[in-house]
């Protein structure tokens, strides 16, 4: 297991977990996300194949839609 923090929240996943794992776990993978990976945006292109490290600190931001 790892343990990373999501927007000011702890959260455990499993070891070797991706971006996209995580918005998966989060119900967000069918969203329009950005993420941020200490400190650094993770491009969409990357969320497969960009692995989480214990201790990562993450912040993520969803489109609302609205009118």
């Amino acid at each position: 297991m790892i343990h990373v923090r999501l927007n000011g929240r702890d959260l455990s996943l499993p070891a070797g977990s991706t971006v996209l794992d995580l918005l998966h776990a989060e119900g967000l993978a069918d969203r329009r996300v950005a993420i941020e990976c200490n400190r650094e945006i993770v491009p969409k292109s990357q969320h497969a194949s960009h692995l989480l490290g214990d201790g990562d600190q993450l912040e993520l931001v969803h489109a609302l839609g609205g009118g």
